[in-house]
């Protein structure tokens, strides 16, 4: 059971990571956050925060300014030399490939139009590095095996070999996130619908918009999804669980849902499927209630999926989502006047 260290409540859904209550992160205290996630970074080498010295990349919302010799937030964008370029070099990626067959666990699963293609396969695209470091991260190895990854970078030639395949009907990109990798990304994504493979995409939605723009052209064209995972709505809870500028992160996330909404065109599958991890005592009603209002205003029938917690890095000392918990902000959603709302890793909920 942790305590708050602001307000003394005690909770076991309170991880020791963050040591603070949802009432206390709202108004901006922090709990000890900073201090874990600062030294959990020095110990993968990564910089502690956003850099703010040095030549600016604008790939996504952080905006890093990289000094020379120095990473982005997302450690596989360097500044060598007084010029930004990729960890993998040219052409290349940081990313670990493989063939998942149908139906896949993927976040659009209640609408992708591919679960039922029994024998064919999905290329899944595993991206090395991130623009957010949550507590909770699912797939941390993309940040633990970074350097490890750097010496063994794959091409766009080798993938391309893969999407030959007749078997191969779709492609995810995903990761980690593919935003700081997205120029690759994008190159290949172009052979993939060339090749008559649907494009999908798993991001955190903080990308460019002219980025998120020929993402969400190339999955429109090919019959694919653009997969958003919205945190949260309160720009300091969001800061707490991604360690980025909330404020600057959820102007990003409006803007980049907004823009996928109005390029879609009604049909089906949809364009844009927006999902939300229900975090333990964090992400209540008030938050998906907020991102689900959102969501209506734009379209009512943009698929919005909630995803049940398992715990994971940072957030190993919080139980699984609750029953309860799920069905509150299940009706929060639907009481916004979404009509596809949806829940994801049912089997966790305890």
């Amino acid at each position: 059971m942790v305590e708050c260290v602001h307000c003394g409540l005690e909770d076991e859904e309170i991880p020791a990571s963050i040591s603070a209550c949802i009432s206390c992160v709202r108004k901006g205290l922090r709990g000890r956050v900073d201090d874990v996630r600062g030294a959990w970074r020095r110990r993968v080498s990564l910089p502690v925060g956003v850099p703010g010295e040095g030549v600016e990349c604008t790939l996504c919302a952080n905006e890093c300014r990289i000094p020379e010799g120095g990473r982005g937030f997302c450690g596989v964008i360097l500044n060598d030399g007084g010029k930004l370029r990729h960890a993998a070099g040219p052409n290349k990626a940081l990313l670990h490939y493989y063939l998942d067959p149908h139906p896949t666990n993927c976040v659009a699963g209640p609408v992708c139009p591919e679960r039922r293609n029994i024998g064919r396969y999905n290329l899944a695209l595993f991206y090395f590095g991130c623009n957010l470091d949550c507590l909770f991260c699912q797939n941390i190895e993309h940040k633990t095996m970074l350097r490890e990854m750097e010496r063994t970078p794959v091409t766009v030639e080798v993938l391309k070999g893969v999407m030959e395949d007749e078997r191969v009907t779709c492609v995810c990109h995903f990761g980690g996130d593919p935003a700081p990798s997205s120029v690759f990304a994008l190159r290949l994504s172009r052979i993939a619908a060339s090749l008559g493979k649907r494009v999908c995409w798993e991001t955190n939605g903080l990308e460019n918009p002219s980025i998120m723009t020929e993402m969400a052209k190339l999955s429109a064209g090919s019959g694919g999804i653009v997969k958003i995972d919205w945190k949260a709505w309160s720009p300091n809870l969001y800061s707490v669980l991604t360690g980025v500028d909330g404020h600057r992160a959820l102007r990003r996330l409006r803007e980049n849902v907004a823009l996928v909404s109005s390029m879609w065109d009604g049909s089906d599958p949809p364009l844009l499927v927006v999902s939300t991890l229900v975090v333990p005592h964090y992400v209540d009603e008030e938050e998906v209630g907020h991102i689900a209002e959102y969501l209506a205003s734009l379209n009512p029938y943009i698929p919005y999926v909630l995803l049940a917690f398992h715990p994971e890095h940072l957030m190993r000392d919080v139980p699984t989502t609750s029953r309860e918990q799920m069905e509150r902000v299940l009706e929060a959603a639907r009481s916004s006047g979404l009509r596809r709302v949806f829940v994801g890793n049912v089997w966790l909920l305890r």
